[in-house]
């Protein structure tokens, strides 16, 4: 959110940020193309030198007999935030002689980087970044700095250049003033690049790579007119932190997260002049203690946490922060309950605290951060109620007060944060009635979290049409009665998780019509009946974790029902999303579907506790991904397939408990199982029970499904690994969904790492 905006950069005059549509809609057969949208001509030849259609909604494959690339006078050219579906960079785009400008920044263009593209020697701007299924190989690269030498702004972020030296670097256009290379899977150590001079901005964060202390030193001293530098994750274990103390005097933004620097941070450092932004988190060896007098009057963004530097919550202290708009000093050993001191800092945007031992109730004079859009005071020690004075934080938009001690009712005055799009209140002792507004006060609200308290009374009933939650979490509290009905109208919702209540309904068959729902958990309640089939089309088309554990459903499992309008759904569309099922502890009946094993990516199948007959389904032995499987606690009977054993990722198998007999499988992950796996079988023998002599060893007989497979159910639909299982990940995996930094509201979730390393996929 900190304005440090040092560097101007030419990408912005061309290339268009506002939302997307589609400007080919002007283009009309018959007219004069100078006219339409998108396109620019030189006005004495009438030639077309422009062409503009970034986020313009394209979508397609671009062949090298495209029209395009008729266009031989082009000089600007921008197809970025277009979905070009997977094609590849043709030769042809290095054919544009006179192209100064090329941006075909997040397109989706996968593949190798063609060496046409160092043909174009009059660039000087190249942005192929946000492609993740880019390769750019060292031949490539070393021809695109040599031929390219007026180059000014280059990003390659998220293009894989694992296989190009960072030596490469030194020979970079002297002319170079903006550099990003992004996890860009870069390993080895960074080489110098004092001859880059015009160098204003510097994005090496995110790769493989090492800095020495000489190499970084010429970096941030002597390059006059760097601006901003990133390093995020690059290793300067070996960088002394007194290396920090001659920066540029024209640096304004430095950003050294998680870089292992170790030592005695010096002073000088919080006195440089010019100095915005400063991001130390997460080195955890630097040392030493802040200055009490004479700071710059010009930071506006610091970032100490999780480092060891020692902080005096004092007034000083506090006076040296006048201009900060965003302050990060979660994780630094804070205690007590001085936190009254920070409602003098009214330019904040950003505070965040969490992860200290502040105690005592949060203080009313926060309430003058009328600027505040994410206040973060999670993982500390307050009781006492949430203030109500909250509400004159009209501007909020994130507020984290999880994992505290605080107690008593959620004040209705939250409901006037009109703006508040995060709102997580979990695992603290409140109590009484959760606020029938929290449903509906603000159509902008993206993620509610209550688990994990001890709130009574009732879901609340009126979530608006127009509901704009991603994320609603209610797990482990007393509410009791139903779902509301008024849940469908949340049609972006990704997660719902109303585990550990006392539920006491029927499963909520209109929960089908949310056509984003990834992730439904409704574990722990006490819904019974039948999970009957779906009435409408793509019904929970989908949905990724479905868990209805430790309830009272009834009657025969959801099986294989994946139909619409008739149709068979194809399943080789959805086994790739497919990895957990937890259906234990209820009072299903009947046979296992043997359609289970045509879920391949699945891995972990719970069915235990329920009154299940029939046979193992050796169907079960085609899921080779498979690491947790527990049918115990059931009636099944025969033999246990031996095509089990073909499951080499097993490492939790249970039958405990049923009526099996007949010899264990053997080999593979079978070798490694005990007794207690099997315990309750009288009729098995083998490793690790007893011996089974010289019985003979049959094959045994598939269960015949036919009609006797009940055609009762929704169907077994994509789940996320270990949600609500307990193997893999917990309920919080649910955040990192949302886990983005801009726009603002987005979450940051997983502790430790507040930035993703994005992945997109070929689906």
């Amino acid at each position: 959110m900190t304005r440090v905006l040092p560097y101007s950069s030419s990408r912005k005059p061309f290339s268009n940020w506002n939302s997307p549509y589609t400007k080919t809609k002007s283009w009309k057969e018959g007219t004069d193309c100078c006219w339409w949208d998108g396109v620019i001509c030189d006005i004495g030849t009438g030639n077309v030198i422009g062409l503009n259609l970034s986020a313009s909604l394209l979508y397609g494959t671009i062949h090298s007999n495209n029209s395009l690339f008729s266009l031989h006078h082009l000089q600007k050219l921008d197809l970025s935030f277009n979905d070009f579906n997977n094609s590849q960079i043709v030769s042809q785009f290095g054919h544009f002689s006179n192209l100064t400008y090329l941006s075909l920044c997040s397109s989706d263009f996968v593949g190798r980087i063609p060496l046409e593209i160092s043909y174009l020697s009059k660039l000087v701007f190249l942005d192929l970044s946000g492609n993740y299924d880019l390769i750019l190989e060292t031949t490539s690269f070393k021809k695109l700095v040599q031929n390219i030498t007026q180059l000014q702004e280059l990003d390659l972020s998220f293009v894989n250049m694992s296989l190009v030296a960072p030596s490469s670097l030194m020979n970079l256009s002297s002319s170079l003033a903006f550099l990003k290379l992004v996890s860009c899977k870069l390993q080895g150590k960074i080489p110098g690049m004092s001859h880059l001079s015009k160098l204003a901005l510097l994005d090496l964060s995110n790769n493989h790579l090492t800095l020495e202390t000489m190499t970084f030193e010429k970096l941030v001293q002597n390059l006059s007119k760097l601006r901003e530098v990133n390093l995020n994750d690059v290793n300067m274990s070996l960088v002394a932190p007194s290396s920090l103390m001659n920066l540029s005097s024209s640096l304004a933004s430095l950003k050294l997260e998680h870089c292992g620097l170790q030592g005695k941070i010096p002073d000088k450092v919080f006195q440089q002049p010019n100095l915005q932004l400063l991001d130390l988190l997460g080195n955890e060896g630097l040392n030493g203690s802040l200055p009490r007098h004479d700071w710059n009057n010009s930071f506006q963004s610091l970032s100490l946490s999780r480092t060891k530097i020692q902080i005096h919550l004092e007034h000083d202290f506090i006076n040296n922060l006048r201009s900060v708009e965003t302050l990060d000093l979660s994780a630094c050993n804070f205690e007590g309950s001085n936190l009254e001191l920070f409602g003098r800092l009214t330019q904040l945007i950003e505070l965040r605290l969490s992860h200290n031992n502040f105690s005592g109730q949060i203080p009313s004079s926060l309430q003058n951060l009328k600027k505040l859009l994410e206040l973060d005071l999670s993982h500390n020690n307050f009781n006492g109620q949430i203030p109500s004075s909250f509400e004159n934080l009209q501007q909020l938009h994130v507020l984290y007060l999880q994992n505290n001690n605080l107690s008593g009712e959620v004040p209705s005055t939250i409901c006037k944060l009109k703006s508040l799009q995060i709102l997580d209140l979990s695992n603290n002792s409140l109590n009484g009635v959760i606020p029938q507004c929290l449903g509906n006060f603000s159509n902008a609200l993206s993620v509610l979290h209550l688990g994990m308290n001890n709130f009574q009374g009732t879901i609340p009933e009126p979530f608006s049409v127009g509901c704009s939650l991603r994320y609603l979490n209610f797990n482990g509290n007393q509410l009791r009665r139903r779902v509301p009905l008024s849940i469908s109208n949340c049609k972006i919702l990704e997660i719902l998780d109303l585990g550990n209540n006392n539920i006491d309904d029927t499963f909520p068959h209109f929960l089908e019509t949310l056509p984003e729902l990834q992730v439904l958990v409704l574990q722990s309640n006490k819904l019974h009946g039948l999970v009957k089939g779906s009435s409408t089309n793509y019904s929970f088309s989908k949905l990724r974790i479905f868990d209805l554990s430790n309830n009272m459903f009834s009657g025969p499992l959801p099986a294989d029902s994946l139909t619409f309008k008739g149709l068979e759904i194809e399943l080789v569309k959805i086994q790739t999303l497919l990895t957990t099922i937890d259906l234990s502890s209820n009072k299903f009946t009947g046979i296992i579907p043997q359609s289970i094993g045509k879920l391949k990516s699945l891995k972990l199948l719970n069915l235990s506790h329920n009154r299940l007959t029939g046979n193992i389904q050796p169907s079960l032995g085609n899921l080779n991904n498979l690491e947790s499987l527990d049918l115990s606690s059931n009636l099944l009977v025969g033999r246990i397939p031996t095509q089990l054993a073909n499951m080499t990722f097993l490492q939790i198998f249970q039958v405990s408990h049923n009526r099996l007999e007949g010899p264990i499988p053997e080999g593979k992950q079978f070798n490694t199982f005990d007794s207690s796996s099997y315990e309750g079988n009288l009729g098995l023998c083998g490793f690790p029970l007893k011996n089974c002599n010289s019985e003979k060893r049959q094959q045994p007989t598939a269960s015949k499904e036919g009609d006797s497979e009940s055609k009762i159910g929704f169907g077994w639909k994509p789940v996320v690994a270990g949600y609500g299982c307990g193997v893999i990940f917990g309920v919080a995996m649910g955040y990192v969904v949302f886990k983005i930094r801009k726009p603002m509201w987005l979450v940051r979730m997983v502790e430790g790492k507040r930035r993703r390393k994005p992945r997109r996929s070929n689906n």
